[in-house]
């Protein structure tokens, strides 16, 4: 081979490596390319042994008396300034302001967004994440704080043990109408594409949660999709909140 045509090869070489992408740029999904099977191939954390969601086996539960009611700040003071709620290609999610928080943990936690699943297979499928004794839910929504105590922003957090901090409340479906719900249920046909998004008037964050915020079970895990960073203090709500059918 010439030195023109080694020089060639050469460049194709380097050009293939370094075009092979980050595991940030891979789209990741739950039934398709680089499906939930694969994610460890390609998200190492997500084959580590402290993943979330689990099956929470009531028997196997241990009482802490250490434990104290979650303690939501801010919640109710959502001000005049509007939320915004996107499709981020996997699901809806809320933006949340700064002054939100969370109590009740070693450190203060800072609010940055809310999102809903419905399952490991997407909204056709049905069925929350985590399960009680094997018992799924219709769905299930996550509100999602950060260590602002000890990390700058969300970025920096979500890759430390004690990052962040996730409120796991458990849906149901109904009779009864759930008003709460329709705060985010009314505005998602408006985003129903990937990157849509659209302002929708703020609301009480706290009416989405269950009355009795002193039951709940207490674990430290991942979050549920890539990157499944094993960052997150899980705080799953025994009580499941209803919404209708309709709804």
């Amino acid at each position: 081979m010439d030195s023109l045509g080694l020089f060639i090869l050469l460049m194709l070489v380097c050009f293939q490596w370094t075009a092979a992408p980050a595991a940030e740029e891979i789209t990741w999904t739950y039934t398709g390319l680089v499906g939930q099977s694969e994610w460890s191939e390609y998200f190492p954390d997500c084959g580590g042994t402290s993943q979330s969601p689990v099956d929470v086996v009531t028997t196997q539960t241990k009482y802490d008396p250490s434990l104290i009611p979650v303690i939501p700040l801010g919640y109710s003071q959502h001000g005049n300034k509007p939320f915004t709620l996107y499709n981020n290609g996997h699901t809806a999610v809320i933006e949340l302001p700064e002054w939100m928080g969370l109590g009740g943990l070693p450190w203060l936690f800072t609010a940055v967004q809310m999102h809903l699943h419905w399952g490991s297979g997407g909204p056709s499928h049905g069925g929350s994440e985590h399960t009680i004794n094997g018992l799924s839910a219709d769905a299930e929504l996550h509100v999602v704080h950060y260590n602002s105590e000890l990390y700058p922003n969300m970025s920096a957090a979500m890759t430390q043990r004690d990052g962040l901090a996730v409120l796991g409340i458990l849906i149901v479906t109904g009779e009864e109408t759930n008003p709460a719900f329709n705060n985010i249920i009314n505005y998602l046909s408006r985003i129903k594409h990937a990157d849509q998004k659209v302002s929708i008037p703020a609301f009480d964050v706290q009416t989405l949660l269950p009355k009795d915020l002193g039951r709940y079970y207490r674990y430290n895990g991942s979050l549920t999709t890539p990157p499944c960073y094993q960052s997150v203090i899980w705080t799953l709500f025994h009580e499941r909140v209803q919404i209708s059918k309709a709804q």
